[in-house]
């Protein structure tokens, strides 16, 4: 199982890598696209047993490639972007844990998959006009939380944060993650090459406590991603999400803590630009 995990994202680096740094915007957009519509088939399949309609799929598809052929700079319109991510962010923040605490993930079906996944699609892209070190930072937000998180939870992690929905977490991990991201957030701040991403942003305009309190607060959103998915598969009664990627389950395993995440950042973005 670890050769297989290690393999499987020695592959992903190598196609992503590329596609991220120095590949055309357009193409990260068809590439990202390719991985959301996957999840979303995903996530389908959790909620209702089965795959999304071959219409539905297609229509999904042709709107998302409408969006990078309309944009292939990757600098999607402010009131489109706002549109498309706010109301999302407002799921992420208030519905969500609500429906963590009455484990109900799977409500709103397949609907719900196509909105949230969507946005965080579009916000993406978007990250992605801004330049190779804005997304990559972006999401290493989550990244960076979750590898802390799993390290401190293993070694000092005793108060389970959800016992019911992902035994493996604890408090401890949480928190750690959480100042992990804030810290290095601001540290990385202080590189010139990363001077446009959004650690840098919050520092110039609201200061270092301001900055440490939302990058902290980003970490923390990305653990309810993660939750909700795991509760998503409870409810299913599955492991994983799907079987793409050997030893790491499916795409929906992989970017759970993405999807609440990146609209908030790109929302940021437009904020502080």
């Amino acid at each position: 199982m670890l050769i297989a995990r290690i393999l499987t994202a020695v592959g992903l680096l190598a196609v992503l890598i590329p596609v991220v740094m120095v590949g055309p915007v357009w193409l990260w957009g068809l590439v990202s696209l390719l991985l959301l519509i996957i999840a979303y088939a995903e996530w389908s399949r959790l909620v209702s047993g089965k795959l999304p309609g071959l219409l539905k799929l297609a229509a999904t598809t042709a709107s998302g490639i409408a969006v990078v052929a309309l944009v292939p700079s990757g600098n999607v319109p402010q009131p489109i972007l706002i549109a498309a991510c706010f109301p999302p962010m407002l799921f992420w923040l208030v519905e969500a844990p609500r429906r963590l605490r009455r484990h109900q993930a799977s409500t709103g079906r397949c609907a719900l998959a196509l909105w949230l996944l969507g946005a965080c699609w579009l916000a993406l892209y978007d990250l992605r006009g801004g330049g190779p070190a804005v997304l990559v930072t972006a999401m290493a937000i989550v990244w960076v939380a979750d590898i802390a998180a799993y390290f401190a939870g293993r070694s000092f992690g005793r108060r389970k944060l959800a016992p019911t929905i992902s035994p493996g977490k604890s408090w401890e991990g949480v928190i750690a993650g959480m100042m992990a991201v804030a810290v290095l957030g601001v540290v990385s701040a202080q590189f010139a090459p990363l001077a446009g991403t959004l650690p840098a942003l919050l520092l110039v305009h609201y200061g270092v406590a301001a900055a440490l309190l939302i990058l902290a607060l980003l970490a923390g959103l990305s653990v309810v991603g993660d939750l909700f998915e795991s509760l998503l598969k409870r409810e299913a009664g599955v492991k994983d999400s799907g079987t793409l990627l050997p030893g790491h389950g499916g795409a929906l395993d992989r970017i759970d803590a993405l999807i609440p995440t990146m609209p908030v950042v790109a929302l940021l973005h437009q904020l502080l630009r």
